[in-house]
């Protein structure tokens, strides 16, 4: 029995699943010489599957790695930017840019900051990126002007975006330095810029954002220094197995490829 071509190129440590998507667009993809299509399924063990030209297989999959990095403003989260723009793979040794197959999971917009976990383990990038997931996700918030109580409440019980309410959230006002407010919001949800496009619709615009954790993974663990902007570590095996835990719930096989279904988080 098949198993679908994106899911054998994210599996392989190659590239996420939405990625793989892209590729096979491309015209990047080949299975047995034949320009691949998406949604087509191959065996791994019979078809010769080429990337640029280069033959992947099961035996040269390179060690799944899993880091956390403290993304920079002017950085996309993006393996490759058509606009020549820094990614975030620019952050990363040589080793760890070239033939490891690590991209980023989600997205923070270039404006945002902060913490951003990067893989080459595609099962665990779909299983993050899918709409089902509620791993929550710990901002600090600089926004202009004073927000008072009742609309700091309307935020958490949720307001609509494209016709269609958020989910509620926690939120709390941290200090007010001069004319602006730094608020500290956890989501359990990521729509495209929904921090920003909600803070602009209230009255109360973004000055800065930047993600301090993702669930129990943080920037700053116990008893360490922050880590430093610009800068990543490895995922102690603890968060790895966190994250395992919380995502056990979806399947790997549910909505495969279906970048439709996918999170777009841009924040």
């Amino acid at each position: 029995m098949g198993v679908r071509l994106q899911k054998i190129i994210s599996q392989w440590g190659i590239a996420s699943r939405r990625q793989a998507e892209e590729m096979i667009k491309l015209e990047r993809v080949r299975v047995n010489g034949v320009l691949a299509h998406l949604g087509q399924k191959v065996n791994p063990e019979t078809d010769t599957i080429t990337v640029d030209g280069k033959n992947i297989s099961a035996k040269k999959r390179p060690i799944s790695t899993y880091l956390l990095i403290n993304k920079p403003p002017g950085v996309v989260s993006t393996c490759y930017d058509p606009q020549a723009r820094a990614t975030v793979l620019d952050l990363l040794p040589k080793d760890l840019r070239s033939g490891k197959g690590i991209h980023p999971v989600g997205r923070l917009d270039a404006d945002s900051t902060g913490a951003l976990i990067l893989t080459n383990d595609g099962d665990l990038t779909f299983k993050l990126t899918h709409p089902r997931h509620n791993i929550k996700k710990t901002y600090r918030v600089l926004v202009k002007g004073h927000p008072p109580e009742e609309t700091l409440q309307m935020w958490r019980e949720g307001v609509f975006l494209d016709n269609r309410k958020t989910r509620t959230a926690s939120l709390q006002l941290i200090e007010k330095i001069a004319g602006n407010s730094c608020l500290e919001i956890v989501l359990m949800e990521g729509r495209n810029r929904q921090i920003r496009r909600i803070a602009e619709q209230l009255g109360y615009p973004v000055i800065q954002l930047h993600r301090t954790a993702i669930g129990s993974i943080k920037l700053q663990r116990p008893g360490e220094k922050y880590l430093s902007e610009g800068t990543y570590r490895h995922l102690t095996n603890k968060e790895i197995t966190y994250l395992n835990k919380q995502l056990q719930e979806i399947p790997i096989n549910d909505s495969a490829g279906s970048r439709s279904k996918e999170k777009d988080e841009v924040v």
